[in-house]
């Protein structure tokens, strides 16, 4: 009886084994964290796989992936670093996905007495003392303010009044705080139910700094590569491409 009872045990063992959820480790770009967590519970809810989220700088992300950090897939929030990943040859071929454009805005407090309708020159008034955005030398969002307070004319004027967040959602942060009278920040934050509630933006003209083309790459050095594709794909899907365009981001599919 025992010998006939061991084979379908075995075979019961191999089908739990092949059927076990999995957990992927995912790197992503703060400004993400809101989106992400949705796209991520959908996933589980629907597959039964585990997304294990972090999120921080793009850049500081792309120097731990350089040496060997152990995540199945990286959020950009640019497109420059998953390219020189690629070139470097640590992703799998075939799998970047430019998922969407980001977009900056200048928010500011609910009770700010600052005039919005003038975009960035808004930030030339006397009664700002600290603006917030994500540090430039490895946040794209950062980049992004640089590039736009200099399309403006106004970045040598307020070039002092820099505080620097160490990624997108640190310098959300300390505007939403009070740390600062405004700040340069995501689209993707400022639309973020706490910051939506205690604050009003207005959008800087995409014309006057780089395109945040935001790319998805899967590392070579996966172990779970099926499952990390798969969340690519999934994210794909038209209402995964609803649901980031619902938290502020541009996307090219239907």
């Amino acid at each position: 009886m025992l010998r006939k009872l061991l084979p379908l045990f075995v075979m019961t063992a191999l089908s739990a084994s092949v059927w076990a959820e999995e957990h992927i480790a995912v790197a992503a770009a703060s400004d993400l964290q809101f989106a992400l967590r949705e796209v991520a519970t959908r996933f589980h809810e629907q597959t039964g796989n585990t997304v294990e989220l972090s999120f921080g700088s793009s850049g500081n992300f792309y120097s731990q992936l350089q040496n060997g950090a152990p995540f199945d897939v990286f959020f950009s929030a640019d497109l420059d670093y998953p390219k020189k990943l690629e070139a470097s040859g640590l992703i799998e071929p075939g799998s970047t996905y430019q998922y969407a454009t980001g977009k900056i805005v200048v928010w500011v407090a609910r009770e700010s007495k600052l005039d919005l309708s003038r975009g960035l020159a808004a930030l030339l008034d006397a009664r700002v003392r600290k603006i917030a955005i994500a540090n430039p030398e490895h946040a794209p969002y950062g980049k992004a303010a640089v590039a736009a307070m200099r399309s403006a004319g106004v970045y040598d004027k307020i070039q002092g009044k820099l505080v620097y967040g160490e990624n997108a959602s640190q310098a959300a942060q300390f505007v939403a705080t009070g740390n600062t009278e405004a700040g340069i920040i995501a689209l993707s934050l400022a639309l973020a139910p706490a910051m939506k509630e205690q604050g009003r933006y207005v959008e800087v003209p995409a014309s006057s700094y780089p395109l945040l083309q935001q790319a998805c790459v899967v590392l070579k050095a996966s172990t779970k590569k099926k499952t990390s594709l798969a969340f690519i794909e999934f994210l794909k899907k038209p209402e995964m491409v609803e649901l980031l365009r619902s938290h502020g981001f541009s996307t090219s599919a239907p």
